[in-house]
C-alpha cells in the first residue's frame, strides 16, 4: 500500500489551478500592465478621502495647538500614542512572515510574503508620524537625533525610552525596507523585460542589472538569508523597546516585566490579522484565488489561534501578577480596568482578542472566508482597544484621587486616527497598482518543486506496479 503519496495529495495545494511558471508571470504582471479597474479606483478614492480627513485634522491641530485634543493633567497620552503602538505592532507580521519563515523554509509564505513586507513598510511609516504629531511642533522633530550642534552640552537624553524608540524603529524600518527591495529585484527584472519606454528605464534602474545567472542567484540567496538573519531579532527587540516606554515608569499597570513579551506576541497577533485581512481582499479583487489558497488561509488562521491564546494568557498573567504582588495600587489599577469608567473598553478587548480567535478552531469557520474576514477585523479592533486600555485606562486613575480625570477624545483625535488608516490603505493600493504583490520567482520555485515531486511519485508508482 502506498499511503504516503495518497496522504500528500489530501493536503490543500499551495498553488491551485494547475498553474505553470509562465502562467504566474502573466497573472501577476497582467494587472500592472492594464488600466486600473473601477473597483481599484473606488477603493483608492475611499482611502484618499480618509487620508484627507487625517491631513485636515493634523493641520488644524498643528496650527492651533495640542489643546485641541482631550488630554489633561492626568492623561498626557491619548489617541496618538495608542495609534503609534498599534501601527508598530501591525508592522511586525511582515518581518515574521518574510524573515523567520524564510529561515525555517516554510513554503506557504511565498504567496503572501511580498504583501506582508509592504505592509510592514507602510505600517511603520504610519507609526512614525504619530510621535512627531504628538510633539505639537513637528518642525522640531530633528531634536531627537544626536547631531553635532551649536548648543554645546545640550544633547539628547540617552536614558529616555522615547529616544530608544527612535533608534529601534529607525533600524527596523531600514532593515525592512532593504529586505523588501532586495526581495523584489528578480521580479523587477521580469517587469523590465516586459516593459517599454519610461517604465522599462525605471525598472531597469532598480533591478540593478539582474541577468539571472547561476552566480547572481547564488549571491542573491545568500544576501536574502543574511538580511533575514538580521531582521529576525528585530521581531523581538523593536516592540520590546516600545514596551519600555511603559515598563520603566512607576505608573500602576505599566511597571511590570510582562510587557515586553506581552507586546511582542500582541504585535505578531495583530500583524497576522491585518495580513490575512488584506490577503482576503486582494484574493477577491485581484483574482488571486489560485495563489492565495485555502492552504495559506488555513495556516494563517492557525497562527491567529496560537497567538490569540498566548495573548489571553498574557491578560490572565497581568491580573494574577497584580493580585499576587500585594500592592494596593496595582490591584486597584486592574480593578479599575475591569469595573471602572473604561470597563467597557476592556470587555471589547477581551471579546475581540481572546474569544473571537477561538472560533477558528472550527474547520467550517476557517473555510468560510466571510467569517475569517470578520474575525480579522474584530482582532484589529480589539488590539487597538488593548493599547487604548493600557495607555488611557492606566493614566486616568493614578495614585492621588484628587488628580483623577476622565479622558474624552475629540474630533481632531478621531480625525488623526482615521487619517492613519487612510494613509496605510492609500500606500498599499499604490503598491498593488505599480509593483508585483506576489513574489513570482518564489511561487515558480514552489510550482517547480511540486511538479518534480509529482513526477517522482508517478515514476515510483509505475515501478511498484511493474
Amino acid at each position: 500500500m502506498h499511503t504516503e503519496p495518497e496522504a500528500a495529495n489530501l493536503a490543500p495545494p499551495l498553488i491551485g489551478g494547475g498553474k505553470m511558471p509562465s502562467d504566474v508571470t502573466r497573472d501577476v504582471c497582467g494587472p500592472l500592465e492594464r488600466r486600473p479597474t473601477g473597483m481599484w479606483w473606488l477603493a483608492f478614492a475611499g482611502a484618499a478621502s480618509l487620508l484627507a480627513i487625517g491631513i485636515a485634522a493634523v493641520w488644524y491641530q498643528v496650527a492651533t495647538g495640542i489643546g485641541t485634543w482631550g488630554l489633561n493633567r492626568t492623561v498626557g497620552w491619548g489617541f496618538d500614542i495608542t495609534n503609534f503602538v498599534f501601527w508598530v505592532g501591525i508592522g511586525h507580521a511582515g518581518t515574521l512572515i518574510s524573515a523567520v519563515l524564510l529561515l525555517f523554509r516554510q513554503k506557504w509564505r511565498t504567496s503572501i510574503n511580498r504583501s506582508a513586507e509592504a505592509m510592514t513598510i507602510f505600517a511603520v511609516i504610519c507609526a512614525g508620524l504619530y510621535p512627531v504629531i504628538h510633539m505639537g511642533r513637528p518642525w522640531l522633530a530633528f531634536w531627537v537625533f544626536p547631531y553635532p550642534n551649536f548648543r554645546g552640552p545640550l544633547w539628547v537624553n540617552w536614558r529616555s525610552a522615547l529616544l530608544w524608540d527612535v533608534f529601534a524603529i529607525g533600524t527596523y524600518f531600514t532593515i525592512s525596507l532593504v529586505f523588501w527591495y532586495v526581495g523584489m529585484i528578480p521580479d523587477l527584472a521580469t517587469l523590465r523585460d516586459r516593459s517599454r519606454g519610461l517604465r522599462r528605464k525605471i525598472t531597469g534602474l532598480f533591478s540593478l542589472g539582474w541577468n539571472g545567472s547561476a552566480r547572481t542567484w547564488s549571491r542573491y540567496e545568500m544576501a536574502c538569508v543574511l538580511l533575514a538573519s538580521l531582521a529576525t531579532p528585530l521581531v523581538v527587540s523593536v516592540h520590546s523597546v516600545v514596551s519600555t516606554d511603559f515598563a520603566t515608569s512607576v505608573v500602576p499597570g505599566w511597571h511590570t516585566t510582562v510587557l515586553p513579551p506581552y507586546f511582542v506576541i500582541g504585535a505578531v497577533f495583530s500583524g497576522f490579522a491585518m495580513v490575512l485581512m488584506l490577503m482576503l481582499i486582494a484574493r477577491r479583487v485581484m483574482s488571486f484565488e489560485d495563489y492565495i489558497t485555502s492552504a495559506h488561509i488555513g495556516a494563517m488562521c492557525k497562527v491567529l489561534v496560537f497567538t490569540g491564546s498566548i495573548v489571553g494568557l498574557a491578560y490572565a498573567t497581568e491580573l494574577f501578577t497584580a493580585w499576587y504582588s500585594g500592592s494596593e495600587y496595582e490591584m486597584f489599577a486592574f480593578s479599575n480596568r475591569l469595573r471602572g469608567p473604561m470597563g467597557w473598553a476592556y470587555a471589547v478587548m477581551v471579546l475581540c482578542n481572546v474569544v473571537a480567535p477561538q472560533l477558528l478552531w472550527s474547520r467550517r469557520i476557517r473555510n468560510s472566508l466571510g467569517l475569517v474576514f470578520l474575525i480579522t477585523v474584530l482582532v484589529n479592533i480589539g488590539m487597538w482597544f488593548e493599547r487604548f486600555v493600557i495607555i488611557a485606562g492606566s493614566l486616568q486613575r493614578d495614585y492621588l484621587p484628587s488628580a483623577w480625570s476622565d479622558y474624552v477624545p475629540t474630533s481632531v483625535e478621531f480625525g488623526a486616527l482615521i487619517g492613519g488608516f487612510g494613509l496605510f490603505f492609500t500606500l498599499f493600493l499604490l503598491f498593488c497598482r505599480f509593483l508585483p504583490m506576489i513574489s513570482m520567482f518564489e511561487v515558480k520555485t514552489v510550482l517547480t518543486d511540486g511538479h518534480e515531486r509529482a513526477a517522482s511519485e508517478s515514476d515510483a508508482r509505475e515501478r511498484s506496479v511493474a
